[in-house]
């Protein structure tokens, strides 16, 4: 169900509000009667593993270049 409050009526409820819209319940504020604003929660989004391949990584990837492998990338 939409409930319809005016800017002031807004302005005097809005803790009400934002409780009300918290729990599901759509709120419209409106000015001279046309719809300005929608007042809806926040939507988190949910955390996301990471990487996206399962692939193990041996550690020696991660090792210094050895001298050799250095001159290459001079």
């Amino acid at each position: 169900m939409v409930t319809t409050y005016n800017v002031a009526e807004a302005k005097a409820q809005l803790s009400k509000l934002l409780d009300a819209a918290v729990a599901g319940e759509e709120i419209v504020v409106a000015r001279a009667g046309k719809p300005l604003v929608r007042l809806v929660p926040v939507q988190t989004p949910p955390q996301r593993p990471m990487g996206f391949l399962p692939m193990h990584i041996p550690d020696e990837v991660f090792d210094p270049l050895t001298p050799e492998e250095l001159k290459g990338w001079t």
